[in-house]
């Protein structure tokens, strides 16, 4: 029940130079279903990731973090079917021994190998199974695996998430393909939603650091179905350097232009997790203007987002427009003047002055609620600032498809 989803033909999935993908299956809760996953990237890749803030982060999290900041990484590792977290340090050592074993097959350091797990939290990861099926994924490695990955990473998705672009810089065409999963559980909080992306250009290592933080707030960190933010949540690029430009730093008079391009990447897949969240039917963009801070402008972006009276109203096409004024009214911001917000719902003007806009019908705001998407639209008129974030809403299926998760 996916909202305008896009899927790419596969002769629009770009393969990246230097980046193999390969895909088994391990059994890891079910059978006849691909859910290992293994990226190789070439020497002299630079990779960055964001992860999680929540403070249960899982075992491949955690190992994931100190890998990054002590080895050039080669490699990455993901299942699906079991997150191992809330594990402890059994989980770990679980975890550990997989990264060892994916090194040993491909001659790299444990310590280049980052982990990735998602499925269900606290069950114990069967790192056998995992390790068993390493060589059949090794032995599918192929540039051109990226639409299989998709699928090989879904959990609750119904569809796989595929972004891939060639583009103009200068003289030059680069390529960025990504991956991502993600359909409840999710409010990425980035310092059970995973992205991996690869570009062939090269970036510095410690800019792409830097990028790839502006990126996921752009993105990732912009969108929410449920307001839960995963114990998982992993974002990851890899520019791979085996095209001549290099980025080496943010004077780089394309660094703008390559900043722009990956993150319009990064956007669509965010996105495409918001029209294919759990149950569905309404894509919601929520976008605050002229806010005091963005800070300001994202606290009354979200209490709209994850209000569950909002959410079930735009399920229902129900026009109860009270119920946004009301989120905004308890986003936390004490010295509101609610006489100079104004709520446009779509370009309709629902209100004004502290109450409801004297140019307003009820057929205005049915009209507008009976799209699949929608723009909710707030102007706090005390400043300068502005956010945007992307929603979904409340249905049956939510309910249904996460009371039956474990089974």
């Amino acid at each position: 029940m996916a909202v305008n989803f896009t899927i790419p033909a596969e002769h629009e999935i770009y393969p990246v130079k230097g980046v193999e993908i390969g895909i088994a299956e391990a059994g890891v809760k079910k059978t006849n279903h691909k859910d290992l996953t293994i990226f190789k990237f070439s020497d002299g890749t630079s990779v960055a990731g964001v992860f999680t803030s929540n403070r249960f982060r899982a075992a491949p999290v955690q190992i994931s973090e100190q890998h990054l900041q002590a080895s050039t990484i080669r490699a990455l590792i993901i299942n699906t079917g079991n997150a191992n977290a809330g594990t402890g340090e059994d989980g770990i050592n679980r975890c550990l021994q997989v990264c060892h074993a994916l090194s040993e097959q491909l001659n790299i350091s444990e310590q280049a190998v980052l982990p990735f797990s998602t499925g269900v939290i606290m069950e114990t990861l069967p790192a056998d199974r995992i390790i068993q099926a390493i060589p059949r994924a090794i032995a599918d490695l192929s540039e051109n695996n990226w639409f299989p990955a998709a699928y090989s990473i879904m959990t609750t998705d119904t569809l796989p998430k595929v972004a891939s672009r060639k583009v103009q810089i200068d003289c030059d065409t680069i390529t960025i393909t990504g991956i991502s999963k993600g359909a409840g559980m999710i409010r990425p909080n980035m310092a059970t939603m995973l992205c991996f992306m690869a570009t062939d250009i090269g970036i510095n290592q410690r800019l792409l650091t830097s990028m790839i933080q502006e990126i996921a707030n752009r993105s990732f960190n912009r969108i929410t179905v449920d307001g839960d933010t995963s114990t998982n949540d992993s974002f990851v690029i890899a520019a791979t350097g085996k095209h001549p430009l290099f980025i080496d730093s943010k004077d780089h008079p394309y660094y703008q232009d390559v900043l722009k391009a990956l993150t319009e990447v990064a956007l669509e897949l965010s996105q495409k997790i918001v029209r294919d969240a759990e149950g569905a039917t309404k894509f919601v963009t929520v976008k605050i203007d002229k806010a005091q801070s963005n800070e300001e402008a994202l606290k009354v972006a979200y209490s709209i987002a994850h209000s569950p009276l909002i959410k079930t109203a735009l399920f229902a096409s129900d026009p109860n427009l009270g119920r946004i004024l009301c989120a905004i009214g308890y986003a936390g911001i004490p010295d509101l003047d609610t006489r100079k917000v104004k709520l446009f719902l779509g370009d309709v003007l629902v209100s004004e002055h502290g109450g409801i806009a004297a140019s307003y019908t009820e057929a205005q705001g049915q009209a507008v609620m009976n799209e699949s998407e929608i723009l909710i639209h707030v102007e706090l008129n005390r400043g300068s600032c502005s956010e945007t974030v992307y929603t979904c809403d409340f249905s049956h299926e939510y309910v249904t498809i996460n009371a039956d998760y474990r089974s």
